[in-house]
């Protein structure tokens, strides 16, 4: 059965960490841009939401390029807020669920396969791997894994932004997409092999990543 679900994609950032001058959506990996590898494989999604905000124009013809019925929401306040604020500006009207993703993100195309066909709430995360992580701590209880925290410091996984939420617990925030969760912890976790790109090092290892067919 299908889930009833929006997609909401955080493109609004200005990617200063990285220095490239461009916002991080449209940083190509392989010949492909980050937001195009993820339209490929949300094809089949019918309510995607990009937000949008530095380079709003550039990010919005790419897409538009790609596919024409993509609604696209302006956080206008992007230099000052988070990828909260652009989820909850994304989140009005929204279907039951909501599966926020970061345009800074490549997901390893198997795995976003696990992501559409889970039709619960889950927080995702993987192997730590940027030079900067947040970091997850779970618990297992009756074989199933949950997270019950975030932090800066300690935990088992590295938290990638990927997440599915019932949509009226992701309207209101400015900060992190995290701070929106956070109230609502323990949820599932879901173990995802992804490369998030927000410095230089970051960036090289996407490349790596992808050329050697993510693996």
């Amino acid at each position: 059965m299908a889930v009833s679900r929006t997609v909401i994609i955080s493109c609004a950032g200005m990617g200063s960490r990285l220095g490239l001058g461009s916002t991080k959506a449209l940083l190509e990996v392989g010949g492909k841009s980050l937001i195009i590898r993820h339209l490929e494989m949300l094809d089949h999604e019918k309510d995607i939401r990009v937000v949008v905000g530095y380079q709003a124009e550039s990010v919005i013809e790419a897409v538009r390029k790609y596919r024409e019925d993509i609604l696209f929401v302006f956080n206008h306040r992007y230099r000052e807020t988070g990828t909260g604020a652009s989820v909850a500006l994304a989140a009005k009207y929204a279907n039951e669920y909501i599966l926020s993703l970061d345009g800074d993100l490549l997901v390893h195309p198997e795995d976003m396969k696990k992501v559409l066909a889970c039709s619960h709430e889950f927080v995702s995360g993987g192997v730590p791997g940027t030079d900067d992580p947040w970091m997850l701590q779970t618990y297992k209880e009756n074989g199933r894994e949950y997270v019950s925290a975030f932090s800066k410091n300690t935990g088992t996984y590295e938290w990638n932004g990927i997440t599915q939420m019932k949509s009226q617990k992701m309207q209101n925030g400015t900060g992190h997409v995290f701070q929106l969760i956070e109230p609502y912890l323990p949820v599932p976790f879901l173990e995802l092999r992804t490369c998030e790109i927000d410095t230089v090092n970051d960036y090289e290892r996407a490349l790596e990543w992808v050329k050697n067919g993510f693996h």
